[in-house]
């Protein structure tokens, strides 16, 4: 099994694909940290990405570096976690993101993980390789 906890902590910023009614949408997103196979990221409840996260949990979030090699997914269910202690850990390691929500307990303030079942990569010396964790 490839360290994507590595890839994603090298490249955290990246792309996140949900379902949205009969479509998909994506958009950018920031890995914040892993926690065995739970890849965790925050975002507004009132932003339309919760809830799509809500109606349908299955999601992708891909990156790469600057030579695109590798190239990361991860796939899985997003759960959200209304954990004190993470979210505090989230502002403490984030200072952007501190600086919109200020505190953990923000009623708008959201935190979930994927779960990841599935991880892809592609590399220019490997191809693609699939994962089933």
């Amino acid at each position: 099994m490839i360290n994507y906890a590595d890839l994603l902590k090298a490249t955290p910023n990246g792309v996140l694909a949900t379902q949205d009614g009969q479509g998909v949408k994506t958009r950018v997103f920031q890995y914040l940290f892993s926690e065995g196979n739970k890849v965790y990221f925050c975002t507004s409840s009132e932003k339309p990405v919760y809830a799509q996260i809500k109606a349908n949990p299955n999601v992708s979030f891909c990156t790469h570096p600057s030579n695109f090699s590798p190239v990361l997914s991860i796939n899985g269910k997003a759960v959200f976690a209304d954990d004190m202690a993470l979210k505090t850990r989230a502002l403490d390691e984030n200072p952007g993101i501190k600086g919109i929500y200020k505190t953990p307990d923000n009623p708008v303030f959201t935190l979930l993980y994927i779960e990841v079942e599935e991880v892809e990569t592609f590399s220019f010396a490997e191809g693609p390789k699939t994962y089933t964790v």
